[in-house]
């Protein structure tokens, strides 16, 4: 269950950076282009980077997340099939996971929060 929830996420979260960096090449380029609006370009392209870096650091979280729920199993398996007790090994194993996914899904949280603090709809 939790293999999937992160997937999920995974498979959302880099289309969205992806639509950040679109954003950002396309606010460079009117930038370069000698747009009379510098300023506001500047603080759009400095939102951006912030969402950017949130995108990314939750992308990271998830994929940690995933990577520890791969080690439960394998820790699983092997203790079944070795004979050892894996109990204190495996909710080690998750409780970090259950934490790296929280705190990736803040983050992520906080990148929504922000894109739409930043919302401009309309004309000025």
């Amino acid at each position: 269950f939790l293999l999937s929830g992160s997937g999920a996420m995974l498979a959302v979260m880099p289309q969205r950076l992806g639509r950040v960096i679109d954003r950002a090449r396309t606010l460079e380029a009117r930038l370069l282009g000698g747009s009379a609006d510098e300023k506001i370009l500047h603080a759009q392209l400095a939102t951006l980077s912030r969402r950017a870096k949130m995108v990314s650091r939750a992308i990271t979280l998830c994929t940690t997340t995933a990577l520890l729920v791969c080690a439960v199993i394998a820790v699983l398996f092997l203790g079944a099939s070795l004979g050892f007790d894996a109990s204190v090994a495996v909710a080690l194993l998750f409780i970090v996971a259950m934490l790296a996914f929280f705190v990736g899904l803040l983050i992520f949280l906080r990148e929504i929060l922000l894109a739409t603090a930043s919302l401009r709809i309309g004309p000025r």
